[in-house]
């Protein structure tokens, strides 16, 4: 559904002859709408349901990215700070190896945390991390943060 929806906005980029970001938002958003309009003739109730998760997703990386940003200037520019750098493991309720990996870049794309390796058995992912006071409060905010708003989108 999500490719039915970019195939229409990239038609609506094509028909009105402006290839602009926002005339393709537009597309898209009017495209979403027309699919919204038509879905008791198609099977496409999952892709709206996943939508408004996908937007919180998103809202919620693009934060949590900017907080870890702003810590690590903090750290560089407050030499005199002692780093606190630690190794977690974080046990996975992630089982698919896309929901592993996505999880994995989601959290090396965080500045300050690496992820590093996941078990064997793929229930435990280990993390690095530049500055951790409290280990369990870092593994609930990759557990209630990361993982839980990635699986909503994911399954």
């Amino acid at each position: 559904m999500l490719l039915r929806n970019v195939l229409l906005a990239l038609a609506w980029v094509a028909l009105t002859g402006q290839f602009t970001p926002q005339n393709f938002l537009t597309g898209f958003l009017l495209s979403y709408l027309l699919l919204w309009l038509l879905q008791s003739t198609m099977d496409t109730k999952h892709y709206f349901a996943k939508v408004p998760y996908v937007i919180g997703f998103f809202i919620f990386f693009l934060g949590a990215m900017l907080r870890a940003g702003l810590r690590i200037v903090y750290r560089v520019l407050s030499p005199r700070l002692p780093l606190r750098p630690a190794i977690v493991a974080i046990p996975l309720d992630a089982r698919t190896d896309a929901e592993i990996a996505f999880l994995a870049n989601m959290i090396t794309l965080t500045p300050g945390s690496l992820s590093l390796d996941v078990s064997s058995d793929r229930r435990v992912m280990y993390v690095h991390t530049v500055y951790v006071k409290d280990i369990e409060a870092f593994r609930r905010e990759i557990k209630e943060g990361f993982e839980r708003r990635l699986l909503k989108v994911m399954r």
